[in-house]
């Protein structure tokens, strides 16, 4: 089972890259949007699906139409010059709408995450001061966890946000997994990570694994690079930066429920969180500073430390 899907040269308009017709998904389909010039533009129709627009650089205008809201545009939204340079941007678009993306300054760019739905809410505007943001995790193991369609915002099954790994950093650590209906520990969830490395020719290292006595075991080992994409719908699945490499993924999650923070850690190592929950060691950094978090951020991240 092939789970990496290499970067390919990026056209102009959507640039379809994973879905169920081209691997083991089942729910999620995910795709890059270019709009070169400014005032370039791209018009679709969400159809029998709910859409994640996310906004990973430049600025544009959203116009969506759909029978069951009024007409509504988003002018100028987004605006970060990359991914590494502040909050995201996005825009939950539910089934049946039209909706149209005109670039506002060149070089705009969008990951495009997809998943059936029958939820008729309207759509809804994530901005940066919306995202629930915060750092989790100690040492080597901490990272910058950003949830931007959670729990506070209506859909029927995707969940994003972005994650952002110091140089040598691990994420999705302890490893964990969403494979399996344990309620309410976990729930089976498929997942995409669609990555970014600063400086661009720097790597991560992708491992994604079961236990050793699954009944279809899996242990596979990826090297991933800029604009790569990795499938994940079994397994435990961490991930860690190259030295000298900033990581940045934006990952979704979609399942027949939806619920974040329903995974399981792997019991040979989850060891390493409950330490640090039992002891407050946390090497050079406190593992989740729920003094200083939002009201959002307790009730999106407090208790949790993947992705």
């Amino acid at each position: 089972m092939y789970l990496l899907y290499k970067s390919k040269d990026i056209q102009a308009g959507y640039n379809f890259i994973v879905g169920p017709q081209n691997s083991s998904l089942k729910w999620l389909e995910f795709g890059s949007l270019y709009l070169a010039q400014e005032g370039d533009s791209y018009q679709d129709r969400s159809g029998d699906k709910e859409v994640a627009l996310c906004l990973l650089e430049g600025k544009c205008d959203i116009r969506l139409q759909g029978d069951f809201f009024d007409p509504l545009v988003y002018e100028g939204i987004g605006g970060r010059k990359d991914v590494f340079s502040g909050k995201p941007t996005m825009v939950y678009v539910p089934p049946q709408v039209e909706l149209e993306v005109l670039a506002r300054t060149p070089e705009v760019e969008l990951g495009i995450f997809k998943a059936p739905s029958n939820c008729t809410v309207p759509p809804t505007l994530i901005s940066p001061l919306d995202v629930s943001s915060n750092w989790v995790g100690s040492s080597n193991w901490k990272r910058e966890v950003i949830l931007a369609i959670g729990d506070k915002v209506k859909a029927g099954r995707l969940i994003v946000g972005e994650t952002i790994s110091p140089p040598g950093n691990w994420s999705s650590y302890p490893p964990h997994k969403h494979d399996t209906r344990r309620p309410p520990q976990e729930a089976p969830y498929e997942e995409v990570y669609f990555f970014r490395v600063k400086p661009s020719q720097g790597f991560a290292v992708q491992w994604i694994y079961t236990d050793p006595d699954a009944p279809d075991p899996l242990n596979e080992i990826y090297v991933v690079e800029n604009n790569d994409t990795v499938v994940i719908t079994r397994g435990y699945h961490p991930v860690v930066a190259g030295g000298g490499y900033e990581l940045y993924y934006l990952w979704a999650l979609a399942g027949e429920g939806r619920e974040y923070a329903a995974w399981f850690d792997d019991p040979r190592h989850a060891w390493i969180k409950e330490h640090v929950e039992d002891t407050g060691i946390a090497g050079d950094d406190s593992v989740l500073d729920l003094a200083n978090l939002s009201e959002a951020g307790k009730d999106d991240l407090s208790g949790s430390f993947a992705p």
